[in-house]
């Protein structure tokens, strides 16, 4: 009897690798951001083009709120999760903005902030200008992205100036005309929402435009 050992066939002796498991796709944070981005956008729009009373100015604070303002916080956290960077900025940007609209119109309304009935007017402008310069940056910085971001971002900038000028030289023709561009921009995010909701069930994206820089 031979002592020498045959070879061993490793074909047989040795297991196949296991298959790598396919990767986990956690989805697209814009499938919620973008329509709960629209219902604060719609509701703000009726607000501002007359739907309701000027003296009405509370009517869209809980759409505002509970919705847009909570459901872009959801979104933002769904982003950095997935590290998507700008998104979760740009929807994180749109959660302060929207909540802290709500804060504001409660604030005024239920004079929790102790402002002089004089400087409400100037308070009221503070709140657009502020965010109507922190929302040019964040134009500047979607240059990148196909030109449909750009383009909402830049349409709520106008409205917020729009509205700056008809807070500080009150005028209703101003308000509406910011209005009118909320509800624009409002229709591009049902646009890019229905898009990525194409993506989403398996289809392909919409159009969005090449970006403005490369």
């Amino acid at each position: 009897m031979s002592t020498v050992a045959e070879p061993v066939n490793a074909s047989v002796a040795a297991p196949a690798p296991a298959a790598e498991p396919a990767p986990y796709v956690a989805g697209d944070p814009a499938i919620l951001g973008l329509p709960i981005f629209v219902a604060g956008s719609l509701a703000l729009a009726f607000a501002l083009t007359g739907y309701v009373s000027p003296a009405s100015v509370g009517t869209p604070v809980a759409i505002i709120m509970a919705a847009t303002g909570i459901g872009l916080l959801i979104s933002t956290v769904w982003a950095i999760a997935l590290g998507q960077t700008l998104v979760a900025a740009i929807f994180g940007l749109f959660a302060g903005f929207w909540l802290s609209y709500g804060m504001l119109v409660l604030g005024l309304v239920h004079g929790w902030y102790g402002i002089p009935l004089r400087d409400v007017t100037h308070t009221i402008a503070e709140f657009q200008i502020t965010w109507a310069i922190v929302m040019a940056a964040l134009t500047i910085a979607t240059l990148r992205l196909p030109v449909a971001f750009t383009a909402v971002v830049a349409l709520v900038v106008l409205a917020l100036v729009l509205l700056a000028i008809g807070t500080l030289h009150p005028s209703a023709d101003l308000t509406k005309a910011a209005g009118w561009v909320t509800f624009v921009f409002a229709g591009l995010g049902i646009y890019l929402f229905l898009s990525a909701a194409s993506v989403a069930t398996g289809g392909r994206g919409y159009p969005l435009g090449r970006p403005v820089i490369r």
